[in-house]
């Protein structure tokens, strides 16, 4: 997995406090950054933070590259609505060079990994099968439409994959561009940090999470699953190691601030 952070809005912090600031004070638009130095700026956001005032914070968003994840990754992380997604397409990318990503408790037990290995290629050799197939069916097709040779082969290869890809796996790996609101993302790392979060999107969350905080640490110094800023919310479900994934959480920021 590769995450990296594109872009977001320059002084997201200093943006959500003029947001805030307007929310509170009698200051016009025009004037709506003046004196925000960095000590008002931090008192502001914290001050969101405590009350749970939230709205201001949509008012910055961050961009990111996603690689080495799998479609599996794709179909839940694109639950959260407030987002917008370029995904790679498997309707005009052929898998010519076909990469899968592997759970670790498969990867872990050499035999049940032979058999998701031996599966993965049975998988990726009739994705091939068939839209090397359906390509000559649909060549035909087209040349017999009047089409040039390499009008009709190019015409062919993405019809063709277009139907091919409905025998690849979850695993397949994809990329993406994933852009998100500050709220959103506050919203994403208190449901997919969790423990109880499937191990791959807990895994970008995090990474995501810390991309974040290293960006702007007092926008999401309280971000976290939701232990890390009051109690759980799994209720019977919990994991019950709220104290461990509190103490996670405090280091990743320590070791950031530590950089800094």
């Amino acid at each position: 997995m590769n995450v990296t952070l594109i872009e977001y809005t320059p002084q997201p912090e200093k943006i959500v406090a003029a947001a805030a600031k307007l929310c509170y004070s009698d200051s016009g638009c025009e004037n709506i950054m003046d004196g925000l130095d960095e000590e008002k700026t931090q008192s502001f956001v914290k001050m969101l933070s405590d009350m749970g005032h939230e709205s201001p914070i949509e008012h910055v968003s961050f961009t990111f590259g996603i690689e080495g994840v799998s479609r599996a990754l794709l179909a839940q992380i694109t639950r959260h609505r407030h987002a917008s997604f370029s995904v790679q397409s498997q309707r005009y990318v052929r898998k010519n060079n076909f990469v899968y990503i592997t759970p670790p408790a498969i990867s872990e037990d050499s035999e049940i990994n032979e058999m998701y290995c031996k599966a993965m290629n049975n998988s990726y050799n009739a994705y091939n099968s068939i839209a090397d197939r359906l390509a000559e069916k649909y060549f035909s097709e087209f040349s017999a439409e009047g089409l040039s040779e390499k009008a009709a082969r190019s015409k062919a290869e993405k019809k063709a994959i277009e139907d091919a890809r409905f025998v690849l796996p979850n695993a397949c790996e994809t990329k993406m561009v994933v852009t998100m609101n500050a709220r959103s993302l506050v919203n994403f790392f208190k449901l997919r940090c969790c423990n109880r979060a499937q191990w791959e999107i807990r895994e970008l969350a995090e990474e995501m999470y810390k991309l974040c905080y290293e960006a702007a640490p007092s926008l999401f110094c309280n971000a976290g699953p939701s232990c890390c800023n009051g109690g759980c919310t799994e209720g019977k479900m919990t994991c019950g190691k709220a104290a461990e994934v509190k103490q996670k959480f405090e280091k990743i920021k320590a070791d950031i601030d530590e950089k800094r």
